[in-house]
């Protein structure tokens, strides 16, 4: 699902003659994406000052957990110590006894991925006008910070720190929360402007002397839990539909493979397929329909080297 649309080259980088044969591919290449952490490439003998030289107008883009520099620049890590390191992870982890972890990566995909992305496109705007390449240095934890905009800025400029569970869109009130439902489903109710929450009321029927939830926030998300609790998700689902509320029933992922609206928009009318024959969905990727190709194309997932011959000629080595 990754590999999609991609050509493989599978080389050892380790070995001075496999580095070289990499030198003609370098010298028209437009983009070199690395991914090892600060320090590798350069003793492999391909960083951006060795690479640059071959290539001037190349666009080198080094994604990594803390970046090239800093104190913590050579620190192994995944998403999770870096969701930590941030201050996200603190926002939404659970209790003590029933600890969550993050349903996504969101510093891999969010973090560094994106980013990458949106920089590589910038530099290579900035290259014609130049004609001069450059360097990224794409940091995951950099990047993070900017999806806690609210908590910072409550934490600076008023001095109100989010805990656990207390901030805004972390549950710190009855109008973010999710609800299980009679038959342990899960609403998820988010209408924070008044409008909307209005209607939210309404239709559960809250008593008046709650609808204020500056007054006693523990009280109303009491008798909220409560009223949610005692009907099966199917009613809510219907009770909230068509209604300006911003409330919805939780999908598992199955469900939301099949939604008719997904599938209107056309996320999964592409398909890939692996070198034995077998067909998946293709991944969608965040990018407008005419960049997608045609819906129904059939994309091929190349295995480890599968182009080096293609790429190298004679000079190929054994994958």
């Amino acid at each position: 699902m990754l590999n999609r649309g991609k050509k493989s080259l599978a080389l050892d980088l380790k070995k001075e003659d496999d580095r070289r044969l990499l030198e003609p591919l370098l010298s028209k290449a437009d983009i070199l994406i690395e991914q090892f952490r600060p320090g590798v490439m350069k003793r492999l003998g391909l960083d951006y000052d060795t690479v640059s030289a071959i290539n001037p107008g190349i666009i080198y883009c080094s994604i990594t957990g803390y970046g090239n520099s800093g104190p913590k620049r050579d620190a192994a890590g995944h998403d999770l110590n870096y969701v930590g390191d941030t201050g996200l992870l603190n926002m939404s982890m659970g209790s003590a006894q029933g600890l969550v972890l993050p349903p996504a990566l969101i510093a891999d995909i969010a973090g560094g991925t994106y980013p990458a992305v949106m920089n590589i496109m910038f530099a290579l705007f900035a290259r014609q006008r130049s004609g001069q390449g450059r360097w990224l240095d794409i940091a995951m934890t950099d990047n993070l910070f900017t999806f806690m905009y609210w908590a910072i800025g409550n934490g600076l400029a008023a001095g109100q720190w989010p805990g656990n569970g207390t901030d805004l869109v972390t549950g710190g009130t009855p109008r973010y929360r999710l609800w299980a439902t009679k038959d342990s489903r899960v609403v998820a109710a988010a209408p924070i402007e008044q409008k909307f929450w209005d209607v939210f009321c309404d239709l559960i029927d809250l008593p008046s002397e709650l609808r204020d939830d500056t007054r006693d926030p523990a009280a109303t998300a009491a008798r909220i839990g409560q009223t949610i609790a005692s009907q099966p998700a199917a009613h809510w689902r219907d009770l909230f539909a068509g209604k300006d509320c911003c409330c919805t029933v939780v999908a598992d992922l199955k469900e939301a493979l099949n939604d008719p609206h997904f599938a209107e928009r056309g996320l999964f009318t592409r398909t890939v397929v692996n070198e034995s024959g077998d067909k998946l969905p293709a991944l969608p990727v965040p990018v407008d329909n005419a960049f997608r190709g045609q819906p129904e194309e059939l994309v091929a997932a190349p295995g480890l080297g599968a182009h080096n011959k293609e790429l190298l000629g004679a000079s190929s080595p054994v994958a």
